[in-house]
């Protein structure tokens, strides 16, 4: 099995329905660092998991996976088309606009990598369209829905984005309105799921520059250290946006200002510990210094870019020319982010540990919170849903890396003491043996 966010994403996105399933509270986790720690808050399940459930129901969970997958294409696309057409865009470049969201290599390398920062970032363009058809409650739950799903760093840019774009067409009111809801989410996420857990005292800037984009990496197809500096643009998606900027120009400057800073600002900021402009904003912007991946305001880049080439293409006309750029901007976009994983779905190992009395369970080896191997644990937990002393979370409480530190020494006292019947050890990501302590 292979580690990795897609595995803890997928869990996330299980839970609500098997807790609705069992008449229990859709947003509680109440199985990952127990019993130790408050049963958390399910954050990352917004907006999803009413979509995933039924998925999951009718595929299991890599059909589900998958399917969510190509979805989360399908409604960022169409949400980008709906506002561009609001702005008064013709149907032909609104929809090459919503396809270049949709197809952003960023979007496309973080879905893959399972970080659900690009499906959530679906939430901007809906903002904008609420903002632009004066429906305040759209805005402000479009808006809201971004720290609201635990993805409180994009929500650091793409507040001040909406509420930006909100003031240049004159709806202030629709701006601040889902400025001030979206401001009240991310401080409850704040308060329920990262103040007092491992990732509250912040990050080292050391963390920030390791995962800084280089210039080379805006203009190469393919990841040259690591996914998280993975910043490609296309090639001529920013060549069309920069003629998008100059025909904007013409029509409303304001609008063409602020589009052209919404695209330059995530992309110079991607560029993290390589720019001098970086540091002074992560120590001194508030909740900033939490974050140690600078790409993560890209999507809002992606946004300003799919409007400005949707405005280049206004001054062509003809269904030939925009079937040609459908093609082009697919073709430009196009980047090798997915590959076929092993699953296990059905494995022997959680099957019998299923049929078994409840009782709390330990896997083997143990890793701190932090640590993406962990991620496996709870892939095979959706299969038996015990509780555990173990989990995988950047937020996890402090008392559960405490006790994951006592548990790598192999104290079976520990063991006794909170409560673990069952030891399923695992030998190369994979369960080998279940062992009960009656």
């Amino acid at each position: 099995m292979t580690p990795g966010d897609h595995l803890q994403a997928a869990y996330n996105l299980w839970l609500p329905g098997h807790q609705l399933e069992h008449g229990r509270a859709p947003w509680r986790d109440p199985y990952s660092f127990q019993p130790e720690a408050s049963q958390r808050a399910d954050f990352p399940a917004w907006p999803f998991a009413p979509v995933f459930w039924p998925l999951h129901a009718l595929l299991g969970t890599v059909g589900a996976w998958n399917a969510f997958v190509v979805l989360t294409y399908l409604g960022a696309g169409l949400a980008t088309f709906l506002w561009l057409l609001a702005l008064g865009l013709p149907r032909g470049p609104a929809l090459v606009g919503g396809l270049v969201f949709a197809l952003a290599p960023y979007r496309s390398v973080q879905t893959a990598a399972g970080h659900l920062a690009a499906p959530v970032s679906t939430a901007v363009p809906l903002a904008l369209l609420g903002v632009e058809t004066r429906r305040a409650w759209l805005a402000a739950a479009a808006l809201a829905t971004v720290p609201l799903s635990g993805q409180v760093h994009l929500a650091l840019g793409a507040i001040p984005f909406v509420l930006a774009y909100a003031l240049v067409r004159r709806r202030a009111l629709e701006g601040l309105v889902a400025g001030g809801v979206a401001v009240a989410a991310g401080a409850v996420v704040y308060v329920a799921a990262i103040r007092g857990t491992t990732g509250a005292s912040g990050r080292s800037f050391g963390q920030v520059e390791r995962y800084s984009a280089e210039p080379l990496d805006l203009l190469t197809r393919h990841a040259r250290h690591g996914l998280e500096s993975f910043a490609f643009l296309g090639w001529l998606v920013p060549l069309l946006a920069v003629v998008g900027l100059a025909v904007l120009a013409r029509r409303n400057g304001a609008l063409a200002w602020m589009l052209g800073l919404g695209a330059a600002i995530p992309i110079v900021l991607a560029l993290g510990g390589n720019t001098p402009l970086y540091r002074p904003l992560w120590e001194i912007v508030p909740g900033l210094r939490h974050t140690r991946v600078p790409e993560r305001l890209l999507p809002l880049a992606c946004v300003a870019l799919a409007a400005l080439v949707a405005y280049a293409l206004t001054r062509v006309d003809g269904r030939g020319v925009i079937a040609v750029a459908l093609v082009l901007v697919a073709f430009d976009l196009h980047v090798d982010a997915y590959t076929a994983l092993r699953a296990d779905e059905h494995n022997t190992v959680y099957a019998g540990l299923r049929r078994l009395p409840p009782g709390r369970v330990l896997e083997r080896p143990v890793y701190l919170p932090d640590r993406q191997e962990g991620s496996v644990y709870l892939y095979y937990a959706m299969q038996a849903p015990n509780e555990r002393p173990l989990g995988y979370s950047t937020t996890a409480p402090r008392i559960a890396d405490e006790v994951a530190r006592r548990l790598r020494h192999g104290n079976t006292g520990e063991l006794r003491r909170l409560g673990v019947r069952y030891v399923v050890r695992f030998r190369n990501g994979v369960p080998a043996s279940l062992v009960d302590r009656p």
